[in-house]
């Protein structure tokens, strides 16, 4: 195999590869890379790329045992080409067909899992900095064509990207023709693939029938495909900061929950789009979105769920949950708020003018200086850490020890609540208020807080 610079398209597209990979940064001279090789002509002129740039790699191998003696015979081949670029050569086999059948994956996805899987363990077993893969330019135009039609939104427009994580594309510059003339021109070998000539596959069948259809009709339809993922790529990058902003005014993390107040929810444009946003990290769909927006209209204690977790109405918010709570585990009390319902019972609250008040010595109703009480509140379980001041006493105790000196069962105190203001618990529900905002000679209006356990 020929390796040596003899033409100027050599020279064109090494120094292209060198300032692709300075201008996105995508990996230092020294850093050792691992390099994904099929065979066929893009993997084979990364490698040729890579050894006439001097840098330090291996190449890997994937055989999916699909097409009998030929993926033995590429695999042969790959073998050969790691022996004649002196570099370390690591080869593997998947019986992918039962994969398939035992995962109810496609062939495409089975596949691209097991490879990328592989590569990640080798990387990391063998102290390879970066994983390259041969994509170029013109499979980055036929994914965003099927990004188009899957319906992917923004981010799928945008295109494959040439760096994410460990992954690295440095070929994203290239068009196929250049790779082809390259390795005509430089007599490098390379293995062909004949399924890529088959459309079984959906990448198949946009190269080999969509594109050139739409080319007969627009012929310049796939430069101009490059041209918007340029474009897509920095609006992305707009829509992301756009999207910062929303979630930044909008999400309030209690503990392992997500709050969503209702009303400003209700204010934002574009609706739809900002709450796909907020709730996909959570495995809800784009269709789930619309079932979201749908719950803002609903009664108290209606979700949406996905795999993992919940979106729960909760009167005035949206409550982003982990699937095993079937409740919310952080309510947060309004001073509009009369009724509260919640996993442990109800609350009911009222103002009252001192003058007429007629106390009551009943631990399940708080009776607070209400000129001491900010709202909301935060209604949860109380946890280990959790202090307060006992009603009558002038030094801090541990809600943990406060509860075993009542003598609570596990139970009692596992279903134990507080009801917090800014950090500071203002009561052990049903239990005691914190003496700082009981009822002084001074208070002019009086909060009480009735308990009804469930």
């Amino acid at each position: 195999m020929k390796w040596g610079i003899p033409h100027i398209i050599f020279m064109d597209l090494l120094e292209k590869f060198i300032q692709f990979n300075k201008k996105q940064n995508l990996f230092q001279p020294k850093d050792k890379l691992l390099l994904a090789v099929s065979g066929g002509v893009d993997s084979v002129v990364l490698c040729a790329l890579c050894k006439e740039a001097g840098y330090d790699f291996a190449i890997a191998h994937c055989n999916f045992k699909l097409r009998g003696a030929a993926s033995d015979s590429d695999e042969k081949f790959v073998q050969q080409l790691a022996e004649t670029c002196n570099v370390p050569f690591y080869g593997t086999h998947f019986n992918t067909s039962t994969i398939v059948s035992e995962t109810k994956k496609s062939i495409e996805e089975a596949a691209r899992d097991l490879r990328y899987d592989w590569f990640a363990a080798i990387a990391k077993e063998h102290g390879f900095q970066f994983i390259l893969t041969a994509h170029h330019a013109d499979d980055n135009i036929e994914t965003v064509a099927m990004n188009f039609f899957r319906g992917t939104g923004i981010k799928g427009l945008r295109g494959i990207l040439p760096k994410h994580n460990n992954i690295v594309r440095p070929l994203l510059f290239a068009r196929r023709a250049e790779l082809e003339a390259f390795v005509q021109t430089n007599n490098l070998a390379f293995v062909t693939d004949h399924t890529n000539a088959e459309n079984d596959y959906t990448r198949n069948y946009f190269r080999n029938e969509i594109l050139p259809l739409v080319s007969k009709s627009y012929p310049h339809a796939k430069d101009n495909i490059l041209k918007n993922i340029q474009r897509f790529t920095e609006t992305e990058i707009l829509y992301q900061q756009a999207i910062a902003i929303h979630v930044k005014k909008l999400v309030e993390r209690k503990g392992v929950e997500v709050h969503i107040p209702i009303l400003k929810l209700l204010k934002t444009v574009p609706l739809a789009t900002v709450m796909y946003e907020i709730i996909k990290e959570y495995g809800f769909t784009a269709h789930q979105a619309g079932e979201a927006v749908l719950l803002l209209q609903r009664e108290t204690g209606k979700y949406v769920s996905s795999a993992t977790h919940r979106i729960i109405k909760n009167r005035h918010w949206l409550i982003i949950a982990a699937m095993q709570n079937t409740e919310a585990l952080h309510i947060l009390v309004e001073e509009k708020d009369t009724n509260i319902v919640f996993e442990a019972g109800e609350l009911r609250m009222e103002k009252q003018d001192a003058a007429k008040f007629q106390p009551a010595a009943d631990n399940l109703i708080a009776t607070l200086d209400a000129a001491e009480i900010t709202f909301p509140l935060l209604l949860r379980r109380w946890k280990m850490g959790d202090y307060f001041y006992p009603l009558g006493m002038k030094k801090k105790k541990k809600v943990n020890r406060f509860l075993n000196d009542l003598k609570l069962s596990l139970t009692q105190k596992e279903n134990t609540w507080v009801l917090e203001m800014d950090k500071k618990i203002i009561w052990v529900v049903g239990k005691r208020i914190d003496d700082r905002f009981k009822v002084a000679p001074s208070t002019k209006n009086i909060l009480t807080i009735s308990y009804q356990p469930k």
